[in-house]
């Protein structure tokens, strides 16, 4: 049990970091009212979560232990659904609905694409 949980802390602590880094360099990149680099963070860890997740079913990956580095360490670390609840809350609070409702709906739509196309990719691998 103790392997496991270091396994999951040591992909999470990666994936947060690498969260950090995104979101922050985006934001440099890109200043505005929408939240760019969680927007960014959400769609591309959906992505790799569906592309992990394709590669375990789709090659049949027992892997148990590398599951847990990737998919519950490092995917868990790296998106930030809290943070997008977080920032559409003041979006709502600061009067800006458009920019909310784009914000959900993109993150929403896009991120079920993106664990969509990870899903064929990992297919395609095959």
């Amino acid at each position: 049990m103790i392997k496991q949980i270091a396994l999951v802390a040591l992909g999470g602590s990666a994936g947060s970091v690498l969260r950090y880094l995104t979101s922050l360099w985006v934001t440099k990149q890109f200043p505005n009212t929408f939240p760019l680099g969680t927007f960014i963070v959400n769609i591309t860890g959906c992505f790799i979560i569906g592309f992990l997740l394709g590669l375990s079913i789709f090659q049949n990956l027992q892997n148990n232990e590398l599951k847990l580095l990737l998919i519950v360490g490092f995917c868990g670390g790296y998106t930030t659904f809290s943070a997008l609840s977080s920032e559409s809350l003041r979006l709502l609070e600061s009067g800006n609905y458009w920019t909310f409702a784009l914000y959900i709906t993109g993150s929403i739509v896009l991120g079920l694409m993106a664990v969509w196309g990870g899903n064929v990719l990992a297919k395609m691998a095959i």
